[in-house]
């Protein structure tokens, strides 16, 4: 048996409608199609959520939920993966030129 490749995913921005108001007693309500798109990883991939927020109560949203049967595990470390997919990154493409000018003019999405 093949052994699944793992994809960390971030919380905030991501899987939540969070709009960069940090409140660390409440997480956003799950984004459209958010459960659908961890449906369909699970099949192929071990999924591991990335995030700083407590982790209880990010357990608790996760049940709330009827999501948390897709998280292999919680965590707030950057561990090893195949895939990170996250709302605040550069992907670094072997040009730190191109890298600083994509840092200067980055924005999350939902800005």
């Amino acid at each position: 048996m093949t052994k699944k490749k793992t994809v960390l995913i971030d919380l905030d921005g991501v899987l939540n409608n969070y709009n960069g108001n940090f409140d660390e007693e409440f997480i956003p309500e799950i984004r459209n199609g958010a459960k659908e798109f961890l449906q369909s990883l699970y099949q192929n991939y071990t999924i591991k959520l990335f995030t700083t927020r407590n982790r209880l109560l990010t357990a608790k949203w996760l049940i709330q939920n009827n999501i948390d049967k897709y998280i292999y595990d919680i965590t707030n470390v950057k561990e090893p993966a195949f895939l990170y997919i996250d709302d605040r990154c550069v992907c670094f493409d072997g040009d730190f030129a191109n890298t600083f000018n994509q840092i200067q003019n980055f924005k999350p999405w939902y800005k």
